[in-house]
């Protein structure tokens, strides 16, 4: 029986399909596959959602931390650059699953993990976000919490004021969160523009305020003394960039299962993140060499220099900080931990209470310890994370493209006894690949003269997790048998079989 449906690439279950698994218990409204009518988001949501989330405090702090460790400007901007661009790749191989079948990111590992399996790279991946989640809370919160000291003094007084701050700050991202990704469409389309114009704003002031060059930290150069010393910092600095949006290279189906088509999901993709990082990473240089010429200090953090105008600017611009961080806490780190959460027990928790979940655990994770200094930050909690996820990403990649070749039974997704059960509900193919992933990054932690595996963990992780992978599931049981695709497919178009199945 032809139980799912091939149209222009995308994939959606029959009616009569969708209505037999209604009552399997992996089956809910929020974890089914997207219809042909919620396939909406275009090229332009994409890019506006990359946008609204790049545009944030931790984007512009980012190339500073760089600096600090002794770069010039133009090895920052590149380190940033390449590192969008490599993170990019993931990003787009894991989308396609997301657009093809329409499934978020946990039905997603259920294909590479087992039905019971997929709760490990989802619940890391949520651990991950709850973390991302309070870090970003406590910097809109010390960004908010700043400005309203400055802008009116007796706030300053006010006992317990940073918590109010936090407590105000964490309900708003969870009410927004618990309205769901749709909210998190608008939220994009309503933030973009307004802080992409604020930072422009921002790079005009400071081009109007400095005359005869571009200030001194533009023009000054590089402490490293040679390519040793350079690559030093180079390495683990760039897996901290990579590592920043290795979380949305593995939920992004999330995201992706709701776009008009493969192309509008890749040319809104590609187009808006490398591009936005790194214009945004100059105008944070361009700005703070200006400070140091303008204030007689180098001014990072932009709450500092917001700081140093009149009150109608700092409200204005507490405003900006607070849809900026609110687009990025909700886009990047509320939707998959919810989905974890919801994955656990999917007749029971709900998005909305995946939501709640996650904003009480961040608060667990004390987020104003990791960002207490660059140090935990970069090369504690960025590399850490980075370590996890690489293989995580591997594996995801390997399964859907090699090992599949794009080709999967979507009905058996939502069954506990289909193929992708596997034993028990675990894929041990995919543990092993895991383990092994994660370990020989760790063994170059540990060892002095194998250092470099540590410091590119994430890449390692990522191709020791594909080769071995791939190696492993060569003969498996759960892959559709040749002409078994086409059995349980219909096509739309029967004109366009033989390209559909050869090109996606």
């Amino acid at each position: 029986m032809k139980t799912q449906i091939e149209e222009n690439g995308i994939v959606t279950l029959t009616n009569q399909a969708a209505a037999q698994l209604e009552s399997s218990h992996m089956w809910n409204e929020d974890l089914r596959p997207t219809t042909k009518k919620e396939h909406s988001w275009s090229g332009m949501n994409f890019s506006t959602l990359w946008i609204g989330m790049c545009l944030c405090i931790p984007s512009y702090t980012m190339a500073s931390g760089m600096i600090s460790l002794g770069m010039n400007w133009w090895q920052a901007i590149l380190t940033i650059f390449l590192g969008n661009i490599i993170v990019l790749i993931p990003i787009l191989l894991n989308s396609h699953a997301g657009t093809k079948f329409g499934i978020p990111y946990p039905v997603f590992a259920r294909m590479w993990f087992g039905s019971k399996g997929a709760h490990i790279p989802t619940m890391a991946r949520a651990i991950v976000s709850a973390g991302w989640f309070g870090i970003n809370t406590w910097i809109g919160t010390t960004a908010i919490d700043t400005l309203l000291s400055s802008s009116m003094k007796a706030w300053g007084n006010v006992p317990g004021h940073t918590a109010i701050v936090f407590a105000f700050f964490w309900l708003l991202n969870i009410a927004i969160g618990y309205r769901g990704p749709e909210a998190i469409k608008v939220l994009g389309i309503i933030a973009s523009p307004i802080v992409g114009i604020s930072a422009i704003i921002l790079f005009i002031w400071a081009t109007t305020h400095v005359s005869g060059g571009f200030g001194p930290i533009v023009t000054e150069p590089s402490k490293f003394h040679s390519a040793g010393e350079f690559l030093k910092i180079f390495f683990p600095s760039l897996t901290g960039v990579i590592a920043f949006w290795a979380t949305l290279a593995l939920n992004i189906p999330d995201f992706a299962r709701q776009a008009k088509s493969q192309k509008s999901q890749m040319i809104g993709q590609t187009v808006a993140l490398p591009l936005t990082m790194t214009v945004f990473s100059f105008i944070s240089i361009f700005v703070t060499s200006a400070t140091v010429v303008i204030f007689g200090e180098a001014l990072w953090d932009p709450v500092t220099l917001l700081a140093k105008f009149p009150p109608f600017v700092i409200l204005l611009g507490t405003i900006i900080i607070v849809i900026a961080s609110v687009t990025i806490n909700v886009g990047a780190n509320l939707v998959a931990p919810a989905r974890a959460a919801e994955n656990i027990y999917p007749r029971r928790i709900t998005f909305g209470i995946g939501v709640i979940i996650t904003g009480l655990f961040a608060i667990l994770m004390q987020p104003w310890y990791i960002m207490s200094n660059f140090g935990n930050y970069i090369f504690g909690w960025l590399g850490v994370y980075g370590a996890l996820l690489g293989p995580i990403d591997g594996i995801a990649i390997a399964d859907y493209w090699i090992v599949r070749r794009r080709h999967i039974a979507l009905q058996e997704l939502y069954q506990p006894n289909g193929r992708y059960n596997y034993s028990s509900g675990f894929n041990k193919n995919s543990i092993i690949a895991l383990v092994v992933g994660i370990l020989i990054p760790v063994i170059g932690y540990f060892t002095p003269g194998l250092r470099f595996l540590w410091d590119n963990a994430w890449t390692f992780g990522l191709f020791i997790a594909i080769a071995l992978y791939t190696y492993l599931m060569r003969n498996d049981s759960s892959l559709l048998k040749p002409g078994e695709y086409e059995s349980i497919t219909m096509f739309a178009d029967p004109k366009n079989k033989d390209e559909s199945a050869a090109t996606l």
